[in-house]
């Protein structure tokens, strides 16, 4: 069972969450908070596997809530509750570390759907939203870093992969691996880098200069000088 922590300062629509989520069988809400500070309490109590995270709350809103909780437990899955997709909040908080965003008239099987996958870990933005926050992000840090030390060749596939927006199983399917395999390597490279989620590292795949503006991406040198043995042996 999937246990979700349900933030919103509006008592009718945590109702309508814990509607959809008894319905589903598989989840269940664990508790509810009215506002921001009252979630990071929460979190912190109950240790739930999913926290569905409102934006506009008062004393401490959605934003604040989320930096505070993924400071103390990085390993949280948040997902912002939003009026608006695209509310400036929205991008801090997955620049922040939220796995992505739910817009509240989203359907159900949506955010049914949206709530399974976060609590495996898995990729919740569209490439259009992923292209707008890594944009957002290197616009704010535009020095390009160098590509760390201790991440195998395969790793560094992987993070390529991630930051050019491909799901696990997109990502199997490039490599000729299973999705377990996939997960594996994305989690290493999770804990190597010291990232929260794959937006995060989507961002700092485009920082190393994996990936280019147009998400596509980049060869390496090696794999220029292997491609031009080639040229020259036909």
């Amino acid at each position: 069972m999937i246990r979700v922590l349900v933030a919103d300062d509006q008592a009718l629509v945590r109702a309508g969450v814990r509607m959809m989520l008894d319905a589903a069988g598989d989840t269940e809400i664990c508790g509810e908070a009215a506002d921001g500070a009252q979630a990071v309490r929460l979190a912190e109590e109950l240790l739930p596997d999913v926290i569905l995270m409102d934006l506009r709350m008062p004393r401490v809103d959605g934003l604040e809530a989320t930096r505070r909780i993924l400071a103390a437990r990085p390993s949280a899955r948040i997902v912002v509750l939003t009026t608006f997709g695209e509310d400036e909040n929205v991008y801090g908080a997955l620049r922040a570390g939220a796995l992505g965003f739910l817009v509240k008239d989203d359907s159900p099987e949506r955010i049914v759907d949206a709530v399974r996958r976060a609590a495996q870990g898995e990729p919740l933005l569209a490439p259009s939203v992923l292209r707008r926050v890594v944009e957002r992000a290197l616009a704010a840090e535009r020095e390009a870093v160098p590509l760390p030390r201790g991440l195998t060749d395969r790793e560094v596939q992987v993070l390529t992969l991630v930051g050019m927006g491909l799901s696990n199983a997109e990502i199997g399917e490039r490599l000729h691996v299973g999705v377990t395999t996939v997960k594996s390597h994305v989690a290493a490279v999770m804990e190597k880098l010291e990232l929260r989620n794959r937006t995060q590292a989507a961002v700092v795949a485009h920082r190393l200069g994996l990936v280019d503006a147009g998400f596509r991406p980049v060869p390496s040198p090696a794999a220029d000088r292997s491609a031009g043995r080639d040229r020259g042996a036909m």
